[in-house]
């Protein structure tokens, strides 16, 4: 089943339309959705003309905004791309402040500890004379 000579021509235009920017009816981007809105008819009477549809995809591949699309496209994926791997690096960061925070909690921990052995402790340090000390150590 083909579509009539009207309709066409309607995909037509609305091709040219599109691919030179001056749409009146979609917001411009090259997709088949905007051709069937540009052209006012519907997806299903669009993809009967298989013809007109080879012809847009082999427009889009070729024309300066399927270019720029394109291009767009590969900006895209590669911002993406240092997206993901700067919320890699995020997370590995975020591992090593999570352990050094437990190592800084372990470390008060235990001072406040030793602090408390200190206050506590009733033993006092006496230190050897200084005669004595050369004496054990020749």
């Amino acid at each position: 089943m083909t579509v009539s000579p009207k309709t066409k021509q309607a995909l037509r235009e609305a091709m040219e339309r599109l691919l030179t920017g001056q749409s009146q009816h979609t917001d411009g981007n090259l997709t088949k959705n905007n051709l069937c809105r540009e052209a006012q008819i519907s997806r299903a009477t669009m993809n009967r003309a298989t013809d007109v549809l080879t012809e847009w995809d082999n427009r889009v591949k070729t024309s300066a905004a399927g270019l720029r699309e394109h291009q767009h496209d590969a900006e895209l994926a590669e911002l993406r791309r240092k997206l993901r791997k700067s919320r890699a690096e995020c997370h590995r960061l975020q591992d090593q402040v999570d352990a050094a925070a437990t190592v800084i909690m372990t470390l008060l921990a235990e001072n406040a500890a030793l602090r408390e052995h200190k206050i506590s402790s009733s033993a006092a340090v006496i230190p050897l004379p200084l005669g004595r000390a050369r004496s054990t150590q020749e």
